[in-house]
């Protein structure tokens, strides 16, 4: 058994953010049957987030404590899946209210998946890594300015405007991490991409629990 060294603060920063999807996913579930009907889907898309990110940083961890091994190819496979849906919650926290038009929904899928594409590509050295920005910077474009925005602002909820306004906050400040961490050695680049995933998913999807359970 691989012991985990006191000094190696990525090691722990992986033990302790697997520990909190735990927990929150298991947390989830039990608020489950306190929740209105109509934040039924979104809670379950923030449920299979977590489930789906705990499950590769199980491998991360292991990889990581082992051998020292950057893991970012089940970093990739991890964003892959839940970076679109944490994405997609916008347009499923918009539907609880308003009949949104499900072109938004497929803008918003292509959009995520061609930052990471990009993102991914550029990891490897084929292209140059800031290419994937540009889908993330319309993405932003899109929650404060474009359709999104402006289905937004014809719906009457305050729990709604709460976890909107909230989140596009996380996509905007929060994502900004990933382009940063580029510009790190491999070290500091996991220990921040650790820090950032505890924020854009835990935080992420106790903001929607919140505001839906709290916020009238």
């Amino acid at each position: 058994m691989v012991k985990l060294d006191l000094n190696d603060n990525v090691g722990i920063s992986f033990h302790i953010i697997i520990l909190a999807l735990v927990s929150t996913t298991v947390f989830l579930f039990l608020e489950k049957k306190n929740m209105n009907n109509k934040w039924n889907t979104p809670n379950n898309v923030s449920i299979l987030i977590l489930i789906i990110a705990t499950y590769h940083y199980f491998y991360m961890k292991n990889m990581w404590i082992q051998n020292g091994n950057n893991p970012i190819i089940y970093r990739y496979m991890d964003w892959f899946f839940t970076v679109p849906l944490l994405i997609i919650e916008f347009y499923l926290i918009l539907s609880v209210e308003k009949n949104i038009p499900v072109s938004i929904f497929y803008k918003l899928f292509l959009a995520s998946i061609l930052m990471l594409l990009f993102g991914f590509l550029g990891e490897a050295n084929i292209i140059d890594r800031t290419y994937g920005s540009i889908f993330w910077l319309y993405i932003v474009y899109q929650i404060f300015y474009g359709d999104l925005h402006n289905f937004k602002k014809k719906i009457n909820n305050k729990s709604i405007h709460f976890i909107y306004d909230a989140l596009k906050w996380i996509i905007t400040i929060g994502w900004a991490i990933y382009p940063i961490g580029y510009l790190l050695d491999t070290y500091n680049m996991n220990l921040i991409y650790n820090i950032g995933d505890f924020f854009n998913k835990i935080l992420y999807v106790l903001i929607i629990w919140y505001g839906a359970k709290y916020v009238n």
